[in-house]
């Protein structure tokens, strides 16, 4: 047995039809509450189904009876008009419910693409493929992060260098490379780029002094 709700709202199904019965459909897909005469020529029918007038347009709609109606939807064709191609591309939408795929690519390797780097995993270098700290009698260096040893390699720097000449490759390179000292010549903004960037990963290193 249903308590009585205390606040005296009655949300029933039953009454929610009862306070809202404008358009109110009947299993059928019939309008009860239309009062359009069938639009098939000559017919003095009520109007109680609704049917798109042209596959792009499914929002404008004639009213038929019901024998109209089921004579209008046997001879409806979505695709009517359609060329092969658009089918196909059709088809292959429905597939993804029409919902463009995502590039897969990570935006952060577009973000290396702008330094000149198409793939990130070359900032690694060689340890991209290998590590040498395992390799049987090896003698490294300082031991960087992937990051700033990539960028001591395009400073053309060595391990043993401090920060004010890495500095100083750096602004000999910048000299070369920048447009302005090969007279407006751009053909190396991509390397010029990346010497740039290199210089950001170092300048506050921990690593060199």
């Amino acid at each position: 047995m249903r308590k009585p709700d205390p606040f005296g709202f009655d949300i029933s199904v039953s009454s929610a039809k009862k306070k809202k019965p404008r358009g109110r459909k009947a299993m059928s897909g019939a309008s009860e509450t239309s009062t359009r005469v069938c639009d098939h020529e000559g017919c003095e029918e009520p109007g109680l189904y609704r049917a798109p007038k042209a596959p792009d347009v499914l929002d404008d709609f004639y009213w038929f009876c019901k024998t109209h109606v089921r004579e209008y939807n046997t001879k409806w064709n979505f695709f009517e008009g359609t060329t092969e191609a658009e089918l196909n591309a059709q088809m292959s939408k429905d597939k993804v419910w029409d919902r463009k795929t995502r590039d897969f690519r990570d935006p952060e390797a577009r973000a290396w693409a702008r330094l000149g780097i198409e793939d990130p995993h070359q900032v690694l270098g060689d340890n991209a493929t290998r590590n040498p700290g395992r390799e049987s009698g090896a003698t490294t260096g300082r031991r960087l992060p992937p990051t700033e040893r990539r960028a001591l390699e395009i400073l053309e720097g060595r391990d043993d260098w401090s920060k004010a000449e890495i500095r100083k490759s750096y602004k000999a390179l910048i000299k070369v490379l920048h447009p302005d000292m090969n007279g407006g010549d751009r053909s190396q903004e991509e390397q010029l780029q990346l010497v740039m960037w290199a210089w950001e990963q170092l300048k506050d290193s921990r690593h060199f002094k």
